[in-house]
């Protein structure tokens, strides 16, 4: 998944944008408010993850702007406001969840989890489509009961067309949950992924939808 990480601290930041990385996230960092909403109007990110106290526009104001826009994708506060007031503040102006810095990564991810689940109206924490199942905590994929070996892109991939059963993506859509700026994309890098899915899948697990885009049936539907 895309997530959008803003965070004015360079040092916690750098850590944040890696371990992110490695739970297979594509992640775009901006330091201050103004680039917030700068990148908010400009990509479709499945979550951002906000600091409050950020230059040129605090955290909050951001997170106003953005829900006055009627968009609806989860936002996780991380900051250091702590008291129970800062935390019915960020609540209130529309945050889904609030995280007090010192904090441990695994429960940020865990956190982001089930923010992206609810969004994604699933209401168990493991993904299934037909014989394929897909665990986000662990990251651990079955076919038929035996444990498939992806790369970080096929699990990326995967990840995004189960989290939306029965919608087809388009290649630019997967394309935005798989890279952040900066990423080199091939011209032909998704239907490769698929490729490399349907091999070690079967077939018929992602269905293409001519002059669409690539779809899994819901849990349960025929493929």
């Amino acid at each position: 998944m895309r997530i959008l990480l803003v965070e004015d601290d360079a040092l916690l930041g750098d850590a944040l944008q890696v371990g992110l990385r490695q739970t297979d996230h594509a992640v775009d960092w901006v330091r201050d408010g103004v680039g917030a909403e700068t990148a908010l109007a400009a990509e479709d990110y499945a979550a951002v993850v906000l600091d409050l106290g950020l230059p040129r526009m605090d955290g909050l104001d951001v997170l106003r702007h953005l829900r006055a826009k009627k968009k609806t994708l989860p936002v996780l506060i991380l900051t250091a406001r702590d008291t129970v007031d800062d935390r019915i503040r960020g609540l209130d102006a529309g945050a889904d969840d609030y995280l007090v810095k010192p904090f441990d990564l695994g429960e940020l991810n865990a956190r982001l989890r089930a923010l992206l689940r609810r969004a994604g109206g699933q209401p168990s924490p493991v993904l299934a489509a037909g014989d394929v199942t897909l665990d986000p905590a662990t990251r651990r994929v079955e076919c038929k009961g035996r444990e498939v070996e992806l790369s970080a892109k096929e699990y990326a991939l995967l990840h995004a067309l189960m989290q939306q059963p029965g919608r087809a993506l388009s290649r630019a859509q997967l394309e935005q949950h798989l890279y952040a700026w900066g990423d080199e994309i091939g011209s032909n890098t998704v239907e490769v992924y698929i490729h490399h899915l349907r091999r070690k899948l079967g077939a018929d697990v992602i269905r293409t939808l001519r002059g669409i885009g690539y779809v899994v049936a819901k849990s349960g539907s025929p493929s």
